[in-house]
């Protein structure tokens, strides 16, 4: 358990924030002098005079909702996909998966977030859209390797042999055998989909300018980074605890399965 604290106490953190800080929040909307230490604010205020702690646990939901469903959902679609494309003897079909997804992957991720984001700039959903978009073609080809792989083996042959339905083999086994790839990626995958979710809230795409966002608060409040540092600071070590702390446990968690096996 101890190789688990560090990470444990990174990911908590921002987690347990995100999840009951709207609970915890104050309705109080007053406002008070912007970009000020003390005065009844435990963390100071922000530029337009509001209380940074409360912003702090109203604003982590957004980012830790998007980039959960987000991932969620991308393996969702991947899998099945990268299954089809890898397991698939028809090389029509294969090329009708996969080059579609290849220019996706040619274009900047930023870009399309900019350029799809305008389509609904503060609906989250068209969000969350976006960057199953952008990080699909990286799972589906991941699955695809990984499936390629498990299917020339002598299992799979045998099962074959056997009479087994491709449906049965892909699900019953290769499947199976693809999830310690795809958990492998699967905590790079979520600090990446945080890192867009991230960017396109400081941008303010996806959310409205005055949402409570720690992405969005650290561009609302660098201006006055030298007066009220923990305006921008606060939410900034939030969102990298999450990210740190998100690969430390899955990296801890790979290890640890790993020496199990051995």
């Amino acid at each position: 358990m101890r190789r688990y604290l560090l990470g444990g106490v990174l990911l908590g953190i921002p987690l347990l924030l995100a999840v009951f800080g709207p609970l915890l929040a104050s309705d109080d909307t007053a406002k008070d002098a912007a970009f000020t230490l003390g005065g009844g604010h435990l963390f100071g205020t922000d530029f337009v005079g509001r209380d940074v702690w409360n912003e702090v646990l109203l604003g982590g939901r957004s980012i830790v909702l998007v980039a959960a469903l987000a991932t969620a959902a991308t393996y969702l679609l991947a899998v099945p996909l990268g299954l089809v494309a890898g397991m698939t003897r028809n090389r029509l079909l294969d090329e009708v998966v996969m080059r579609p997804l290849d220019l996706v992957l040619a274009i900047p991720s930023m870009l399309v977030l900019l350029l799809l984001a305008s389509i609904a700039p503060n609906v989250l959903w068209v969000l969350v859209g976006i960057v199953v978009l952008i990080n699909l073609p990286d799972v589906v080809r991941i699955a695809r390797a990984s499936a390629l792989s498990l299917s020339g083996r002598p299992a799979v042959e045998a099962m074959r042999l056997q009479g087994e339905s491709r449906l049965r083999i892909g699900v019953g086994y290769v499947a199976r055998a693809m999830g310690r790839t795809l958990a492998a990626d699967l905590g790079t995958r979520f600090t990446g989909a945080i890192y867009l979710v991230a960017s396109a809230s400081f941008l303010g795409v996806g959310v409205s300018p005055q949402t409570s966002d720690w992405a969005a608060m650290v561009d609302r409040n660098r201006t006055g980074l030298f007066i009220q540092p923990w305006a921008v600071a606060l939410p900034a070590l939030l969102i990298i605890a999450l990210s740190v702390g998100v690969n430390l446990v899955f990296d801890q968690w790979w290890r640890n399965r790993s020496e199990v096996r051995r």
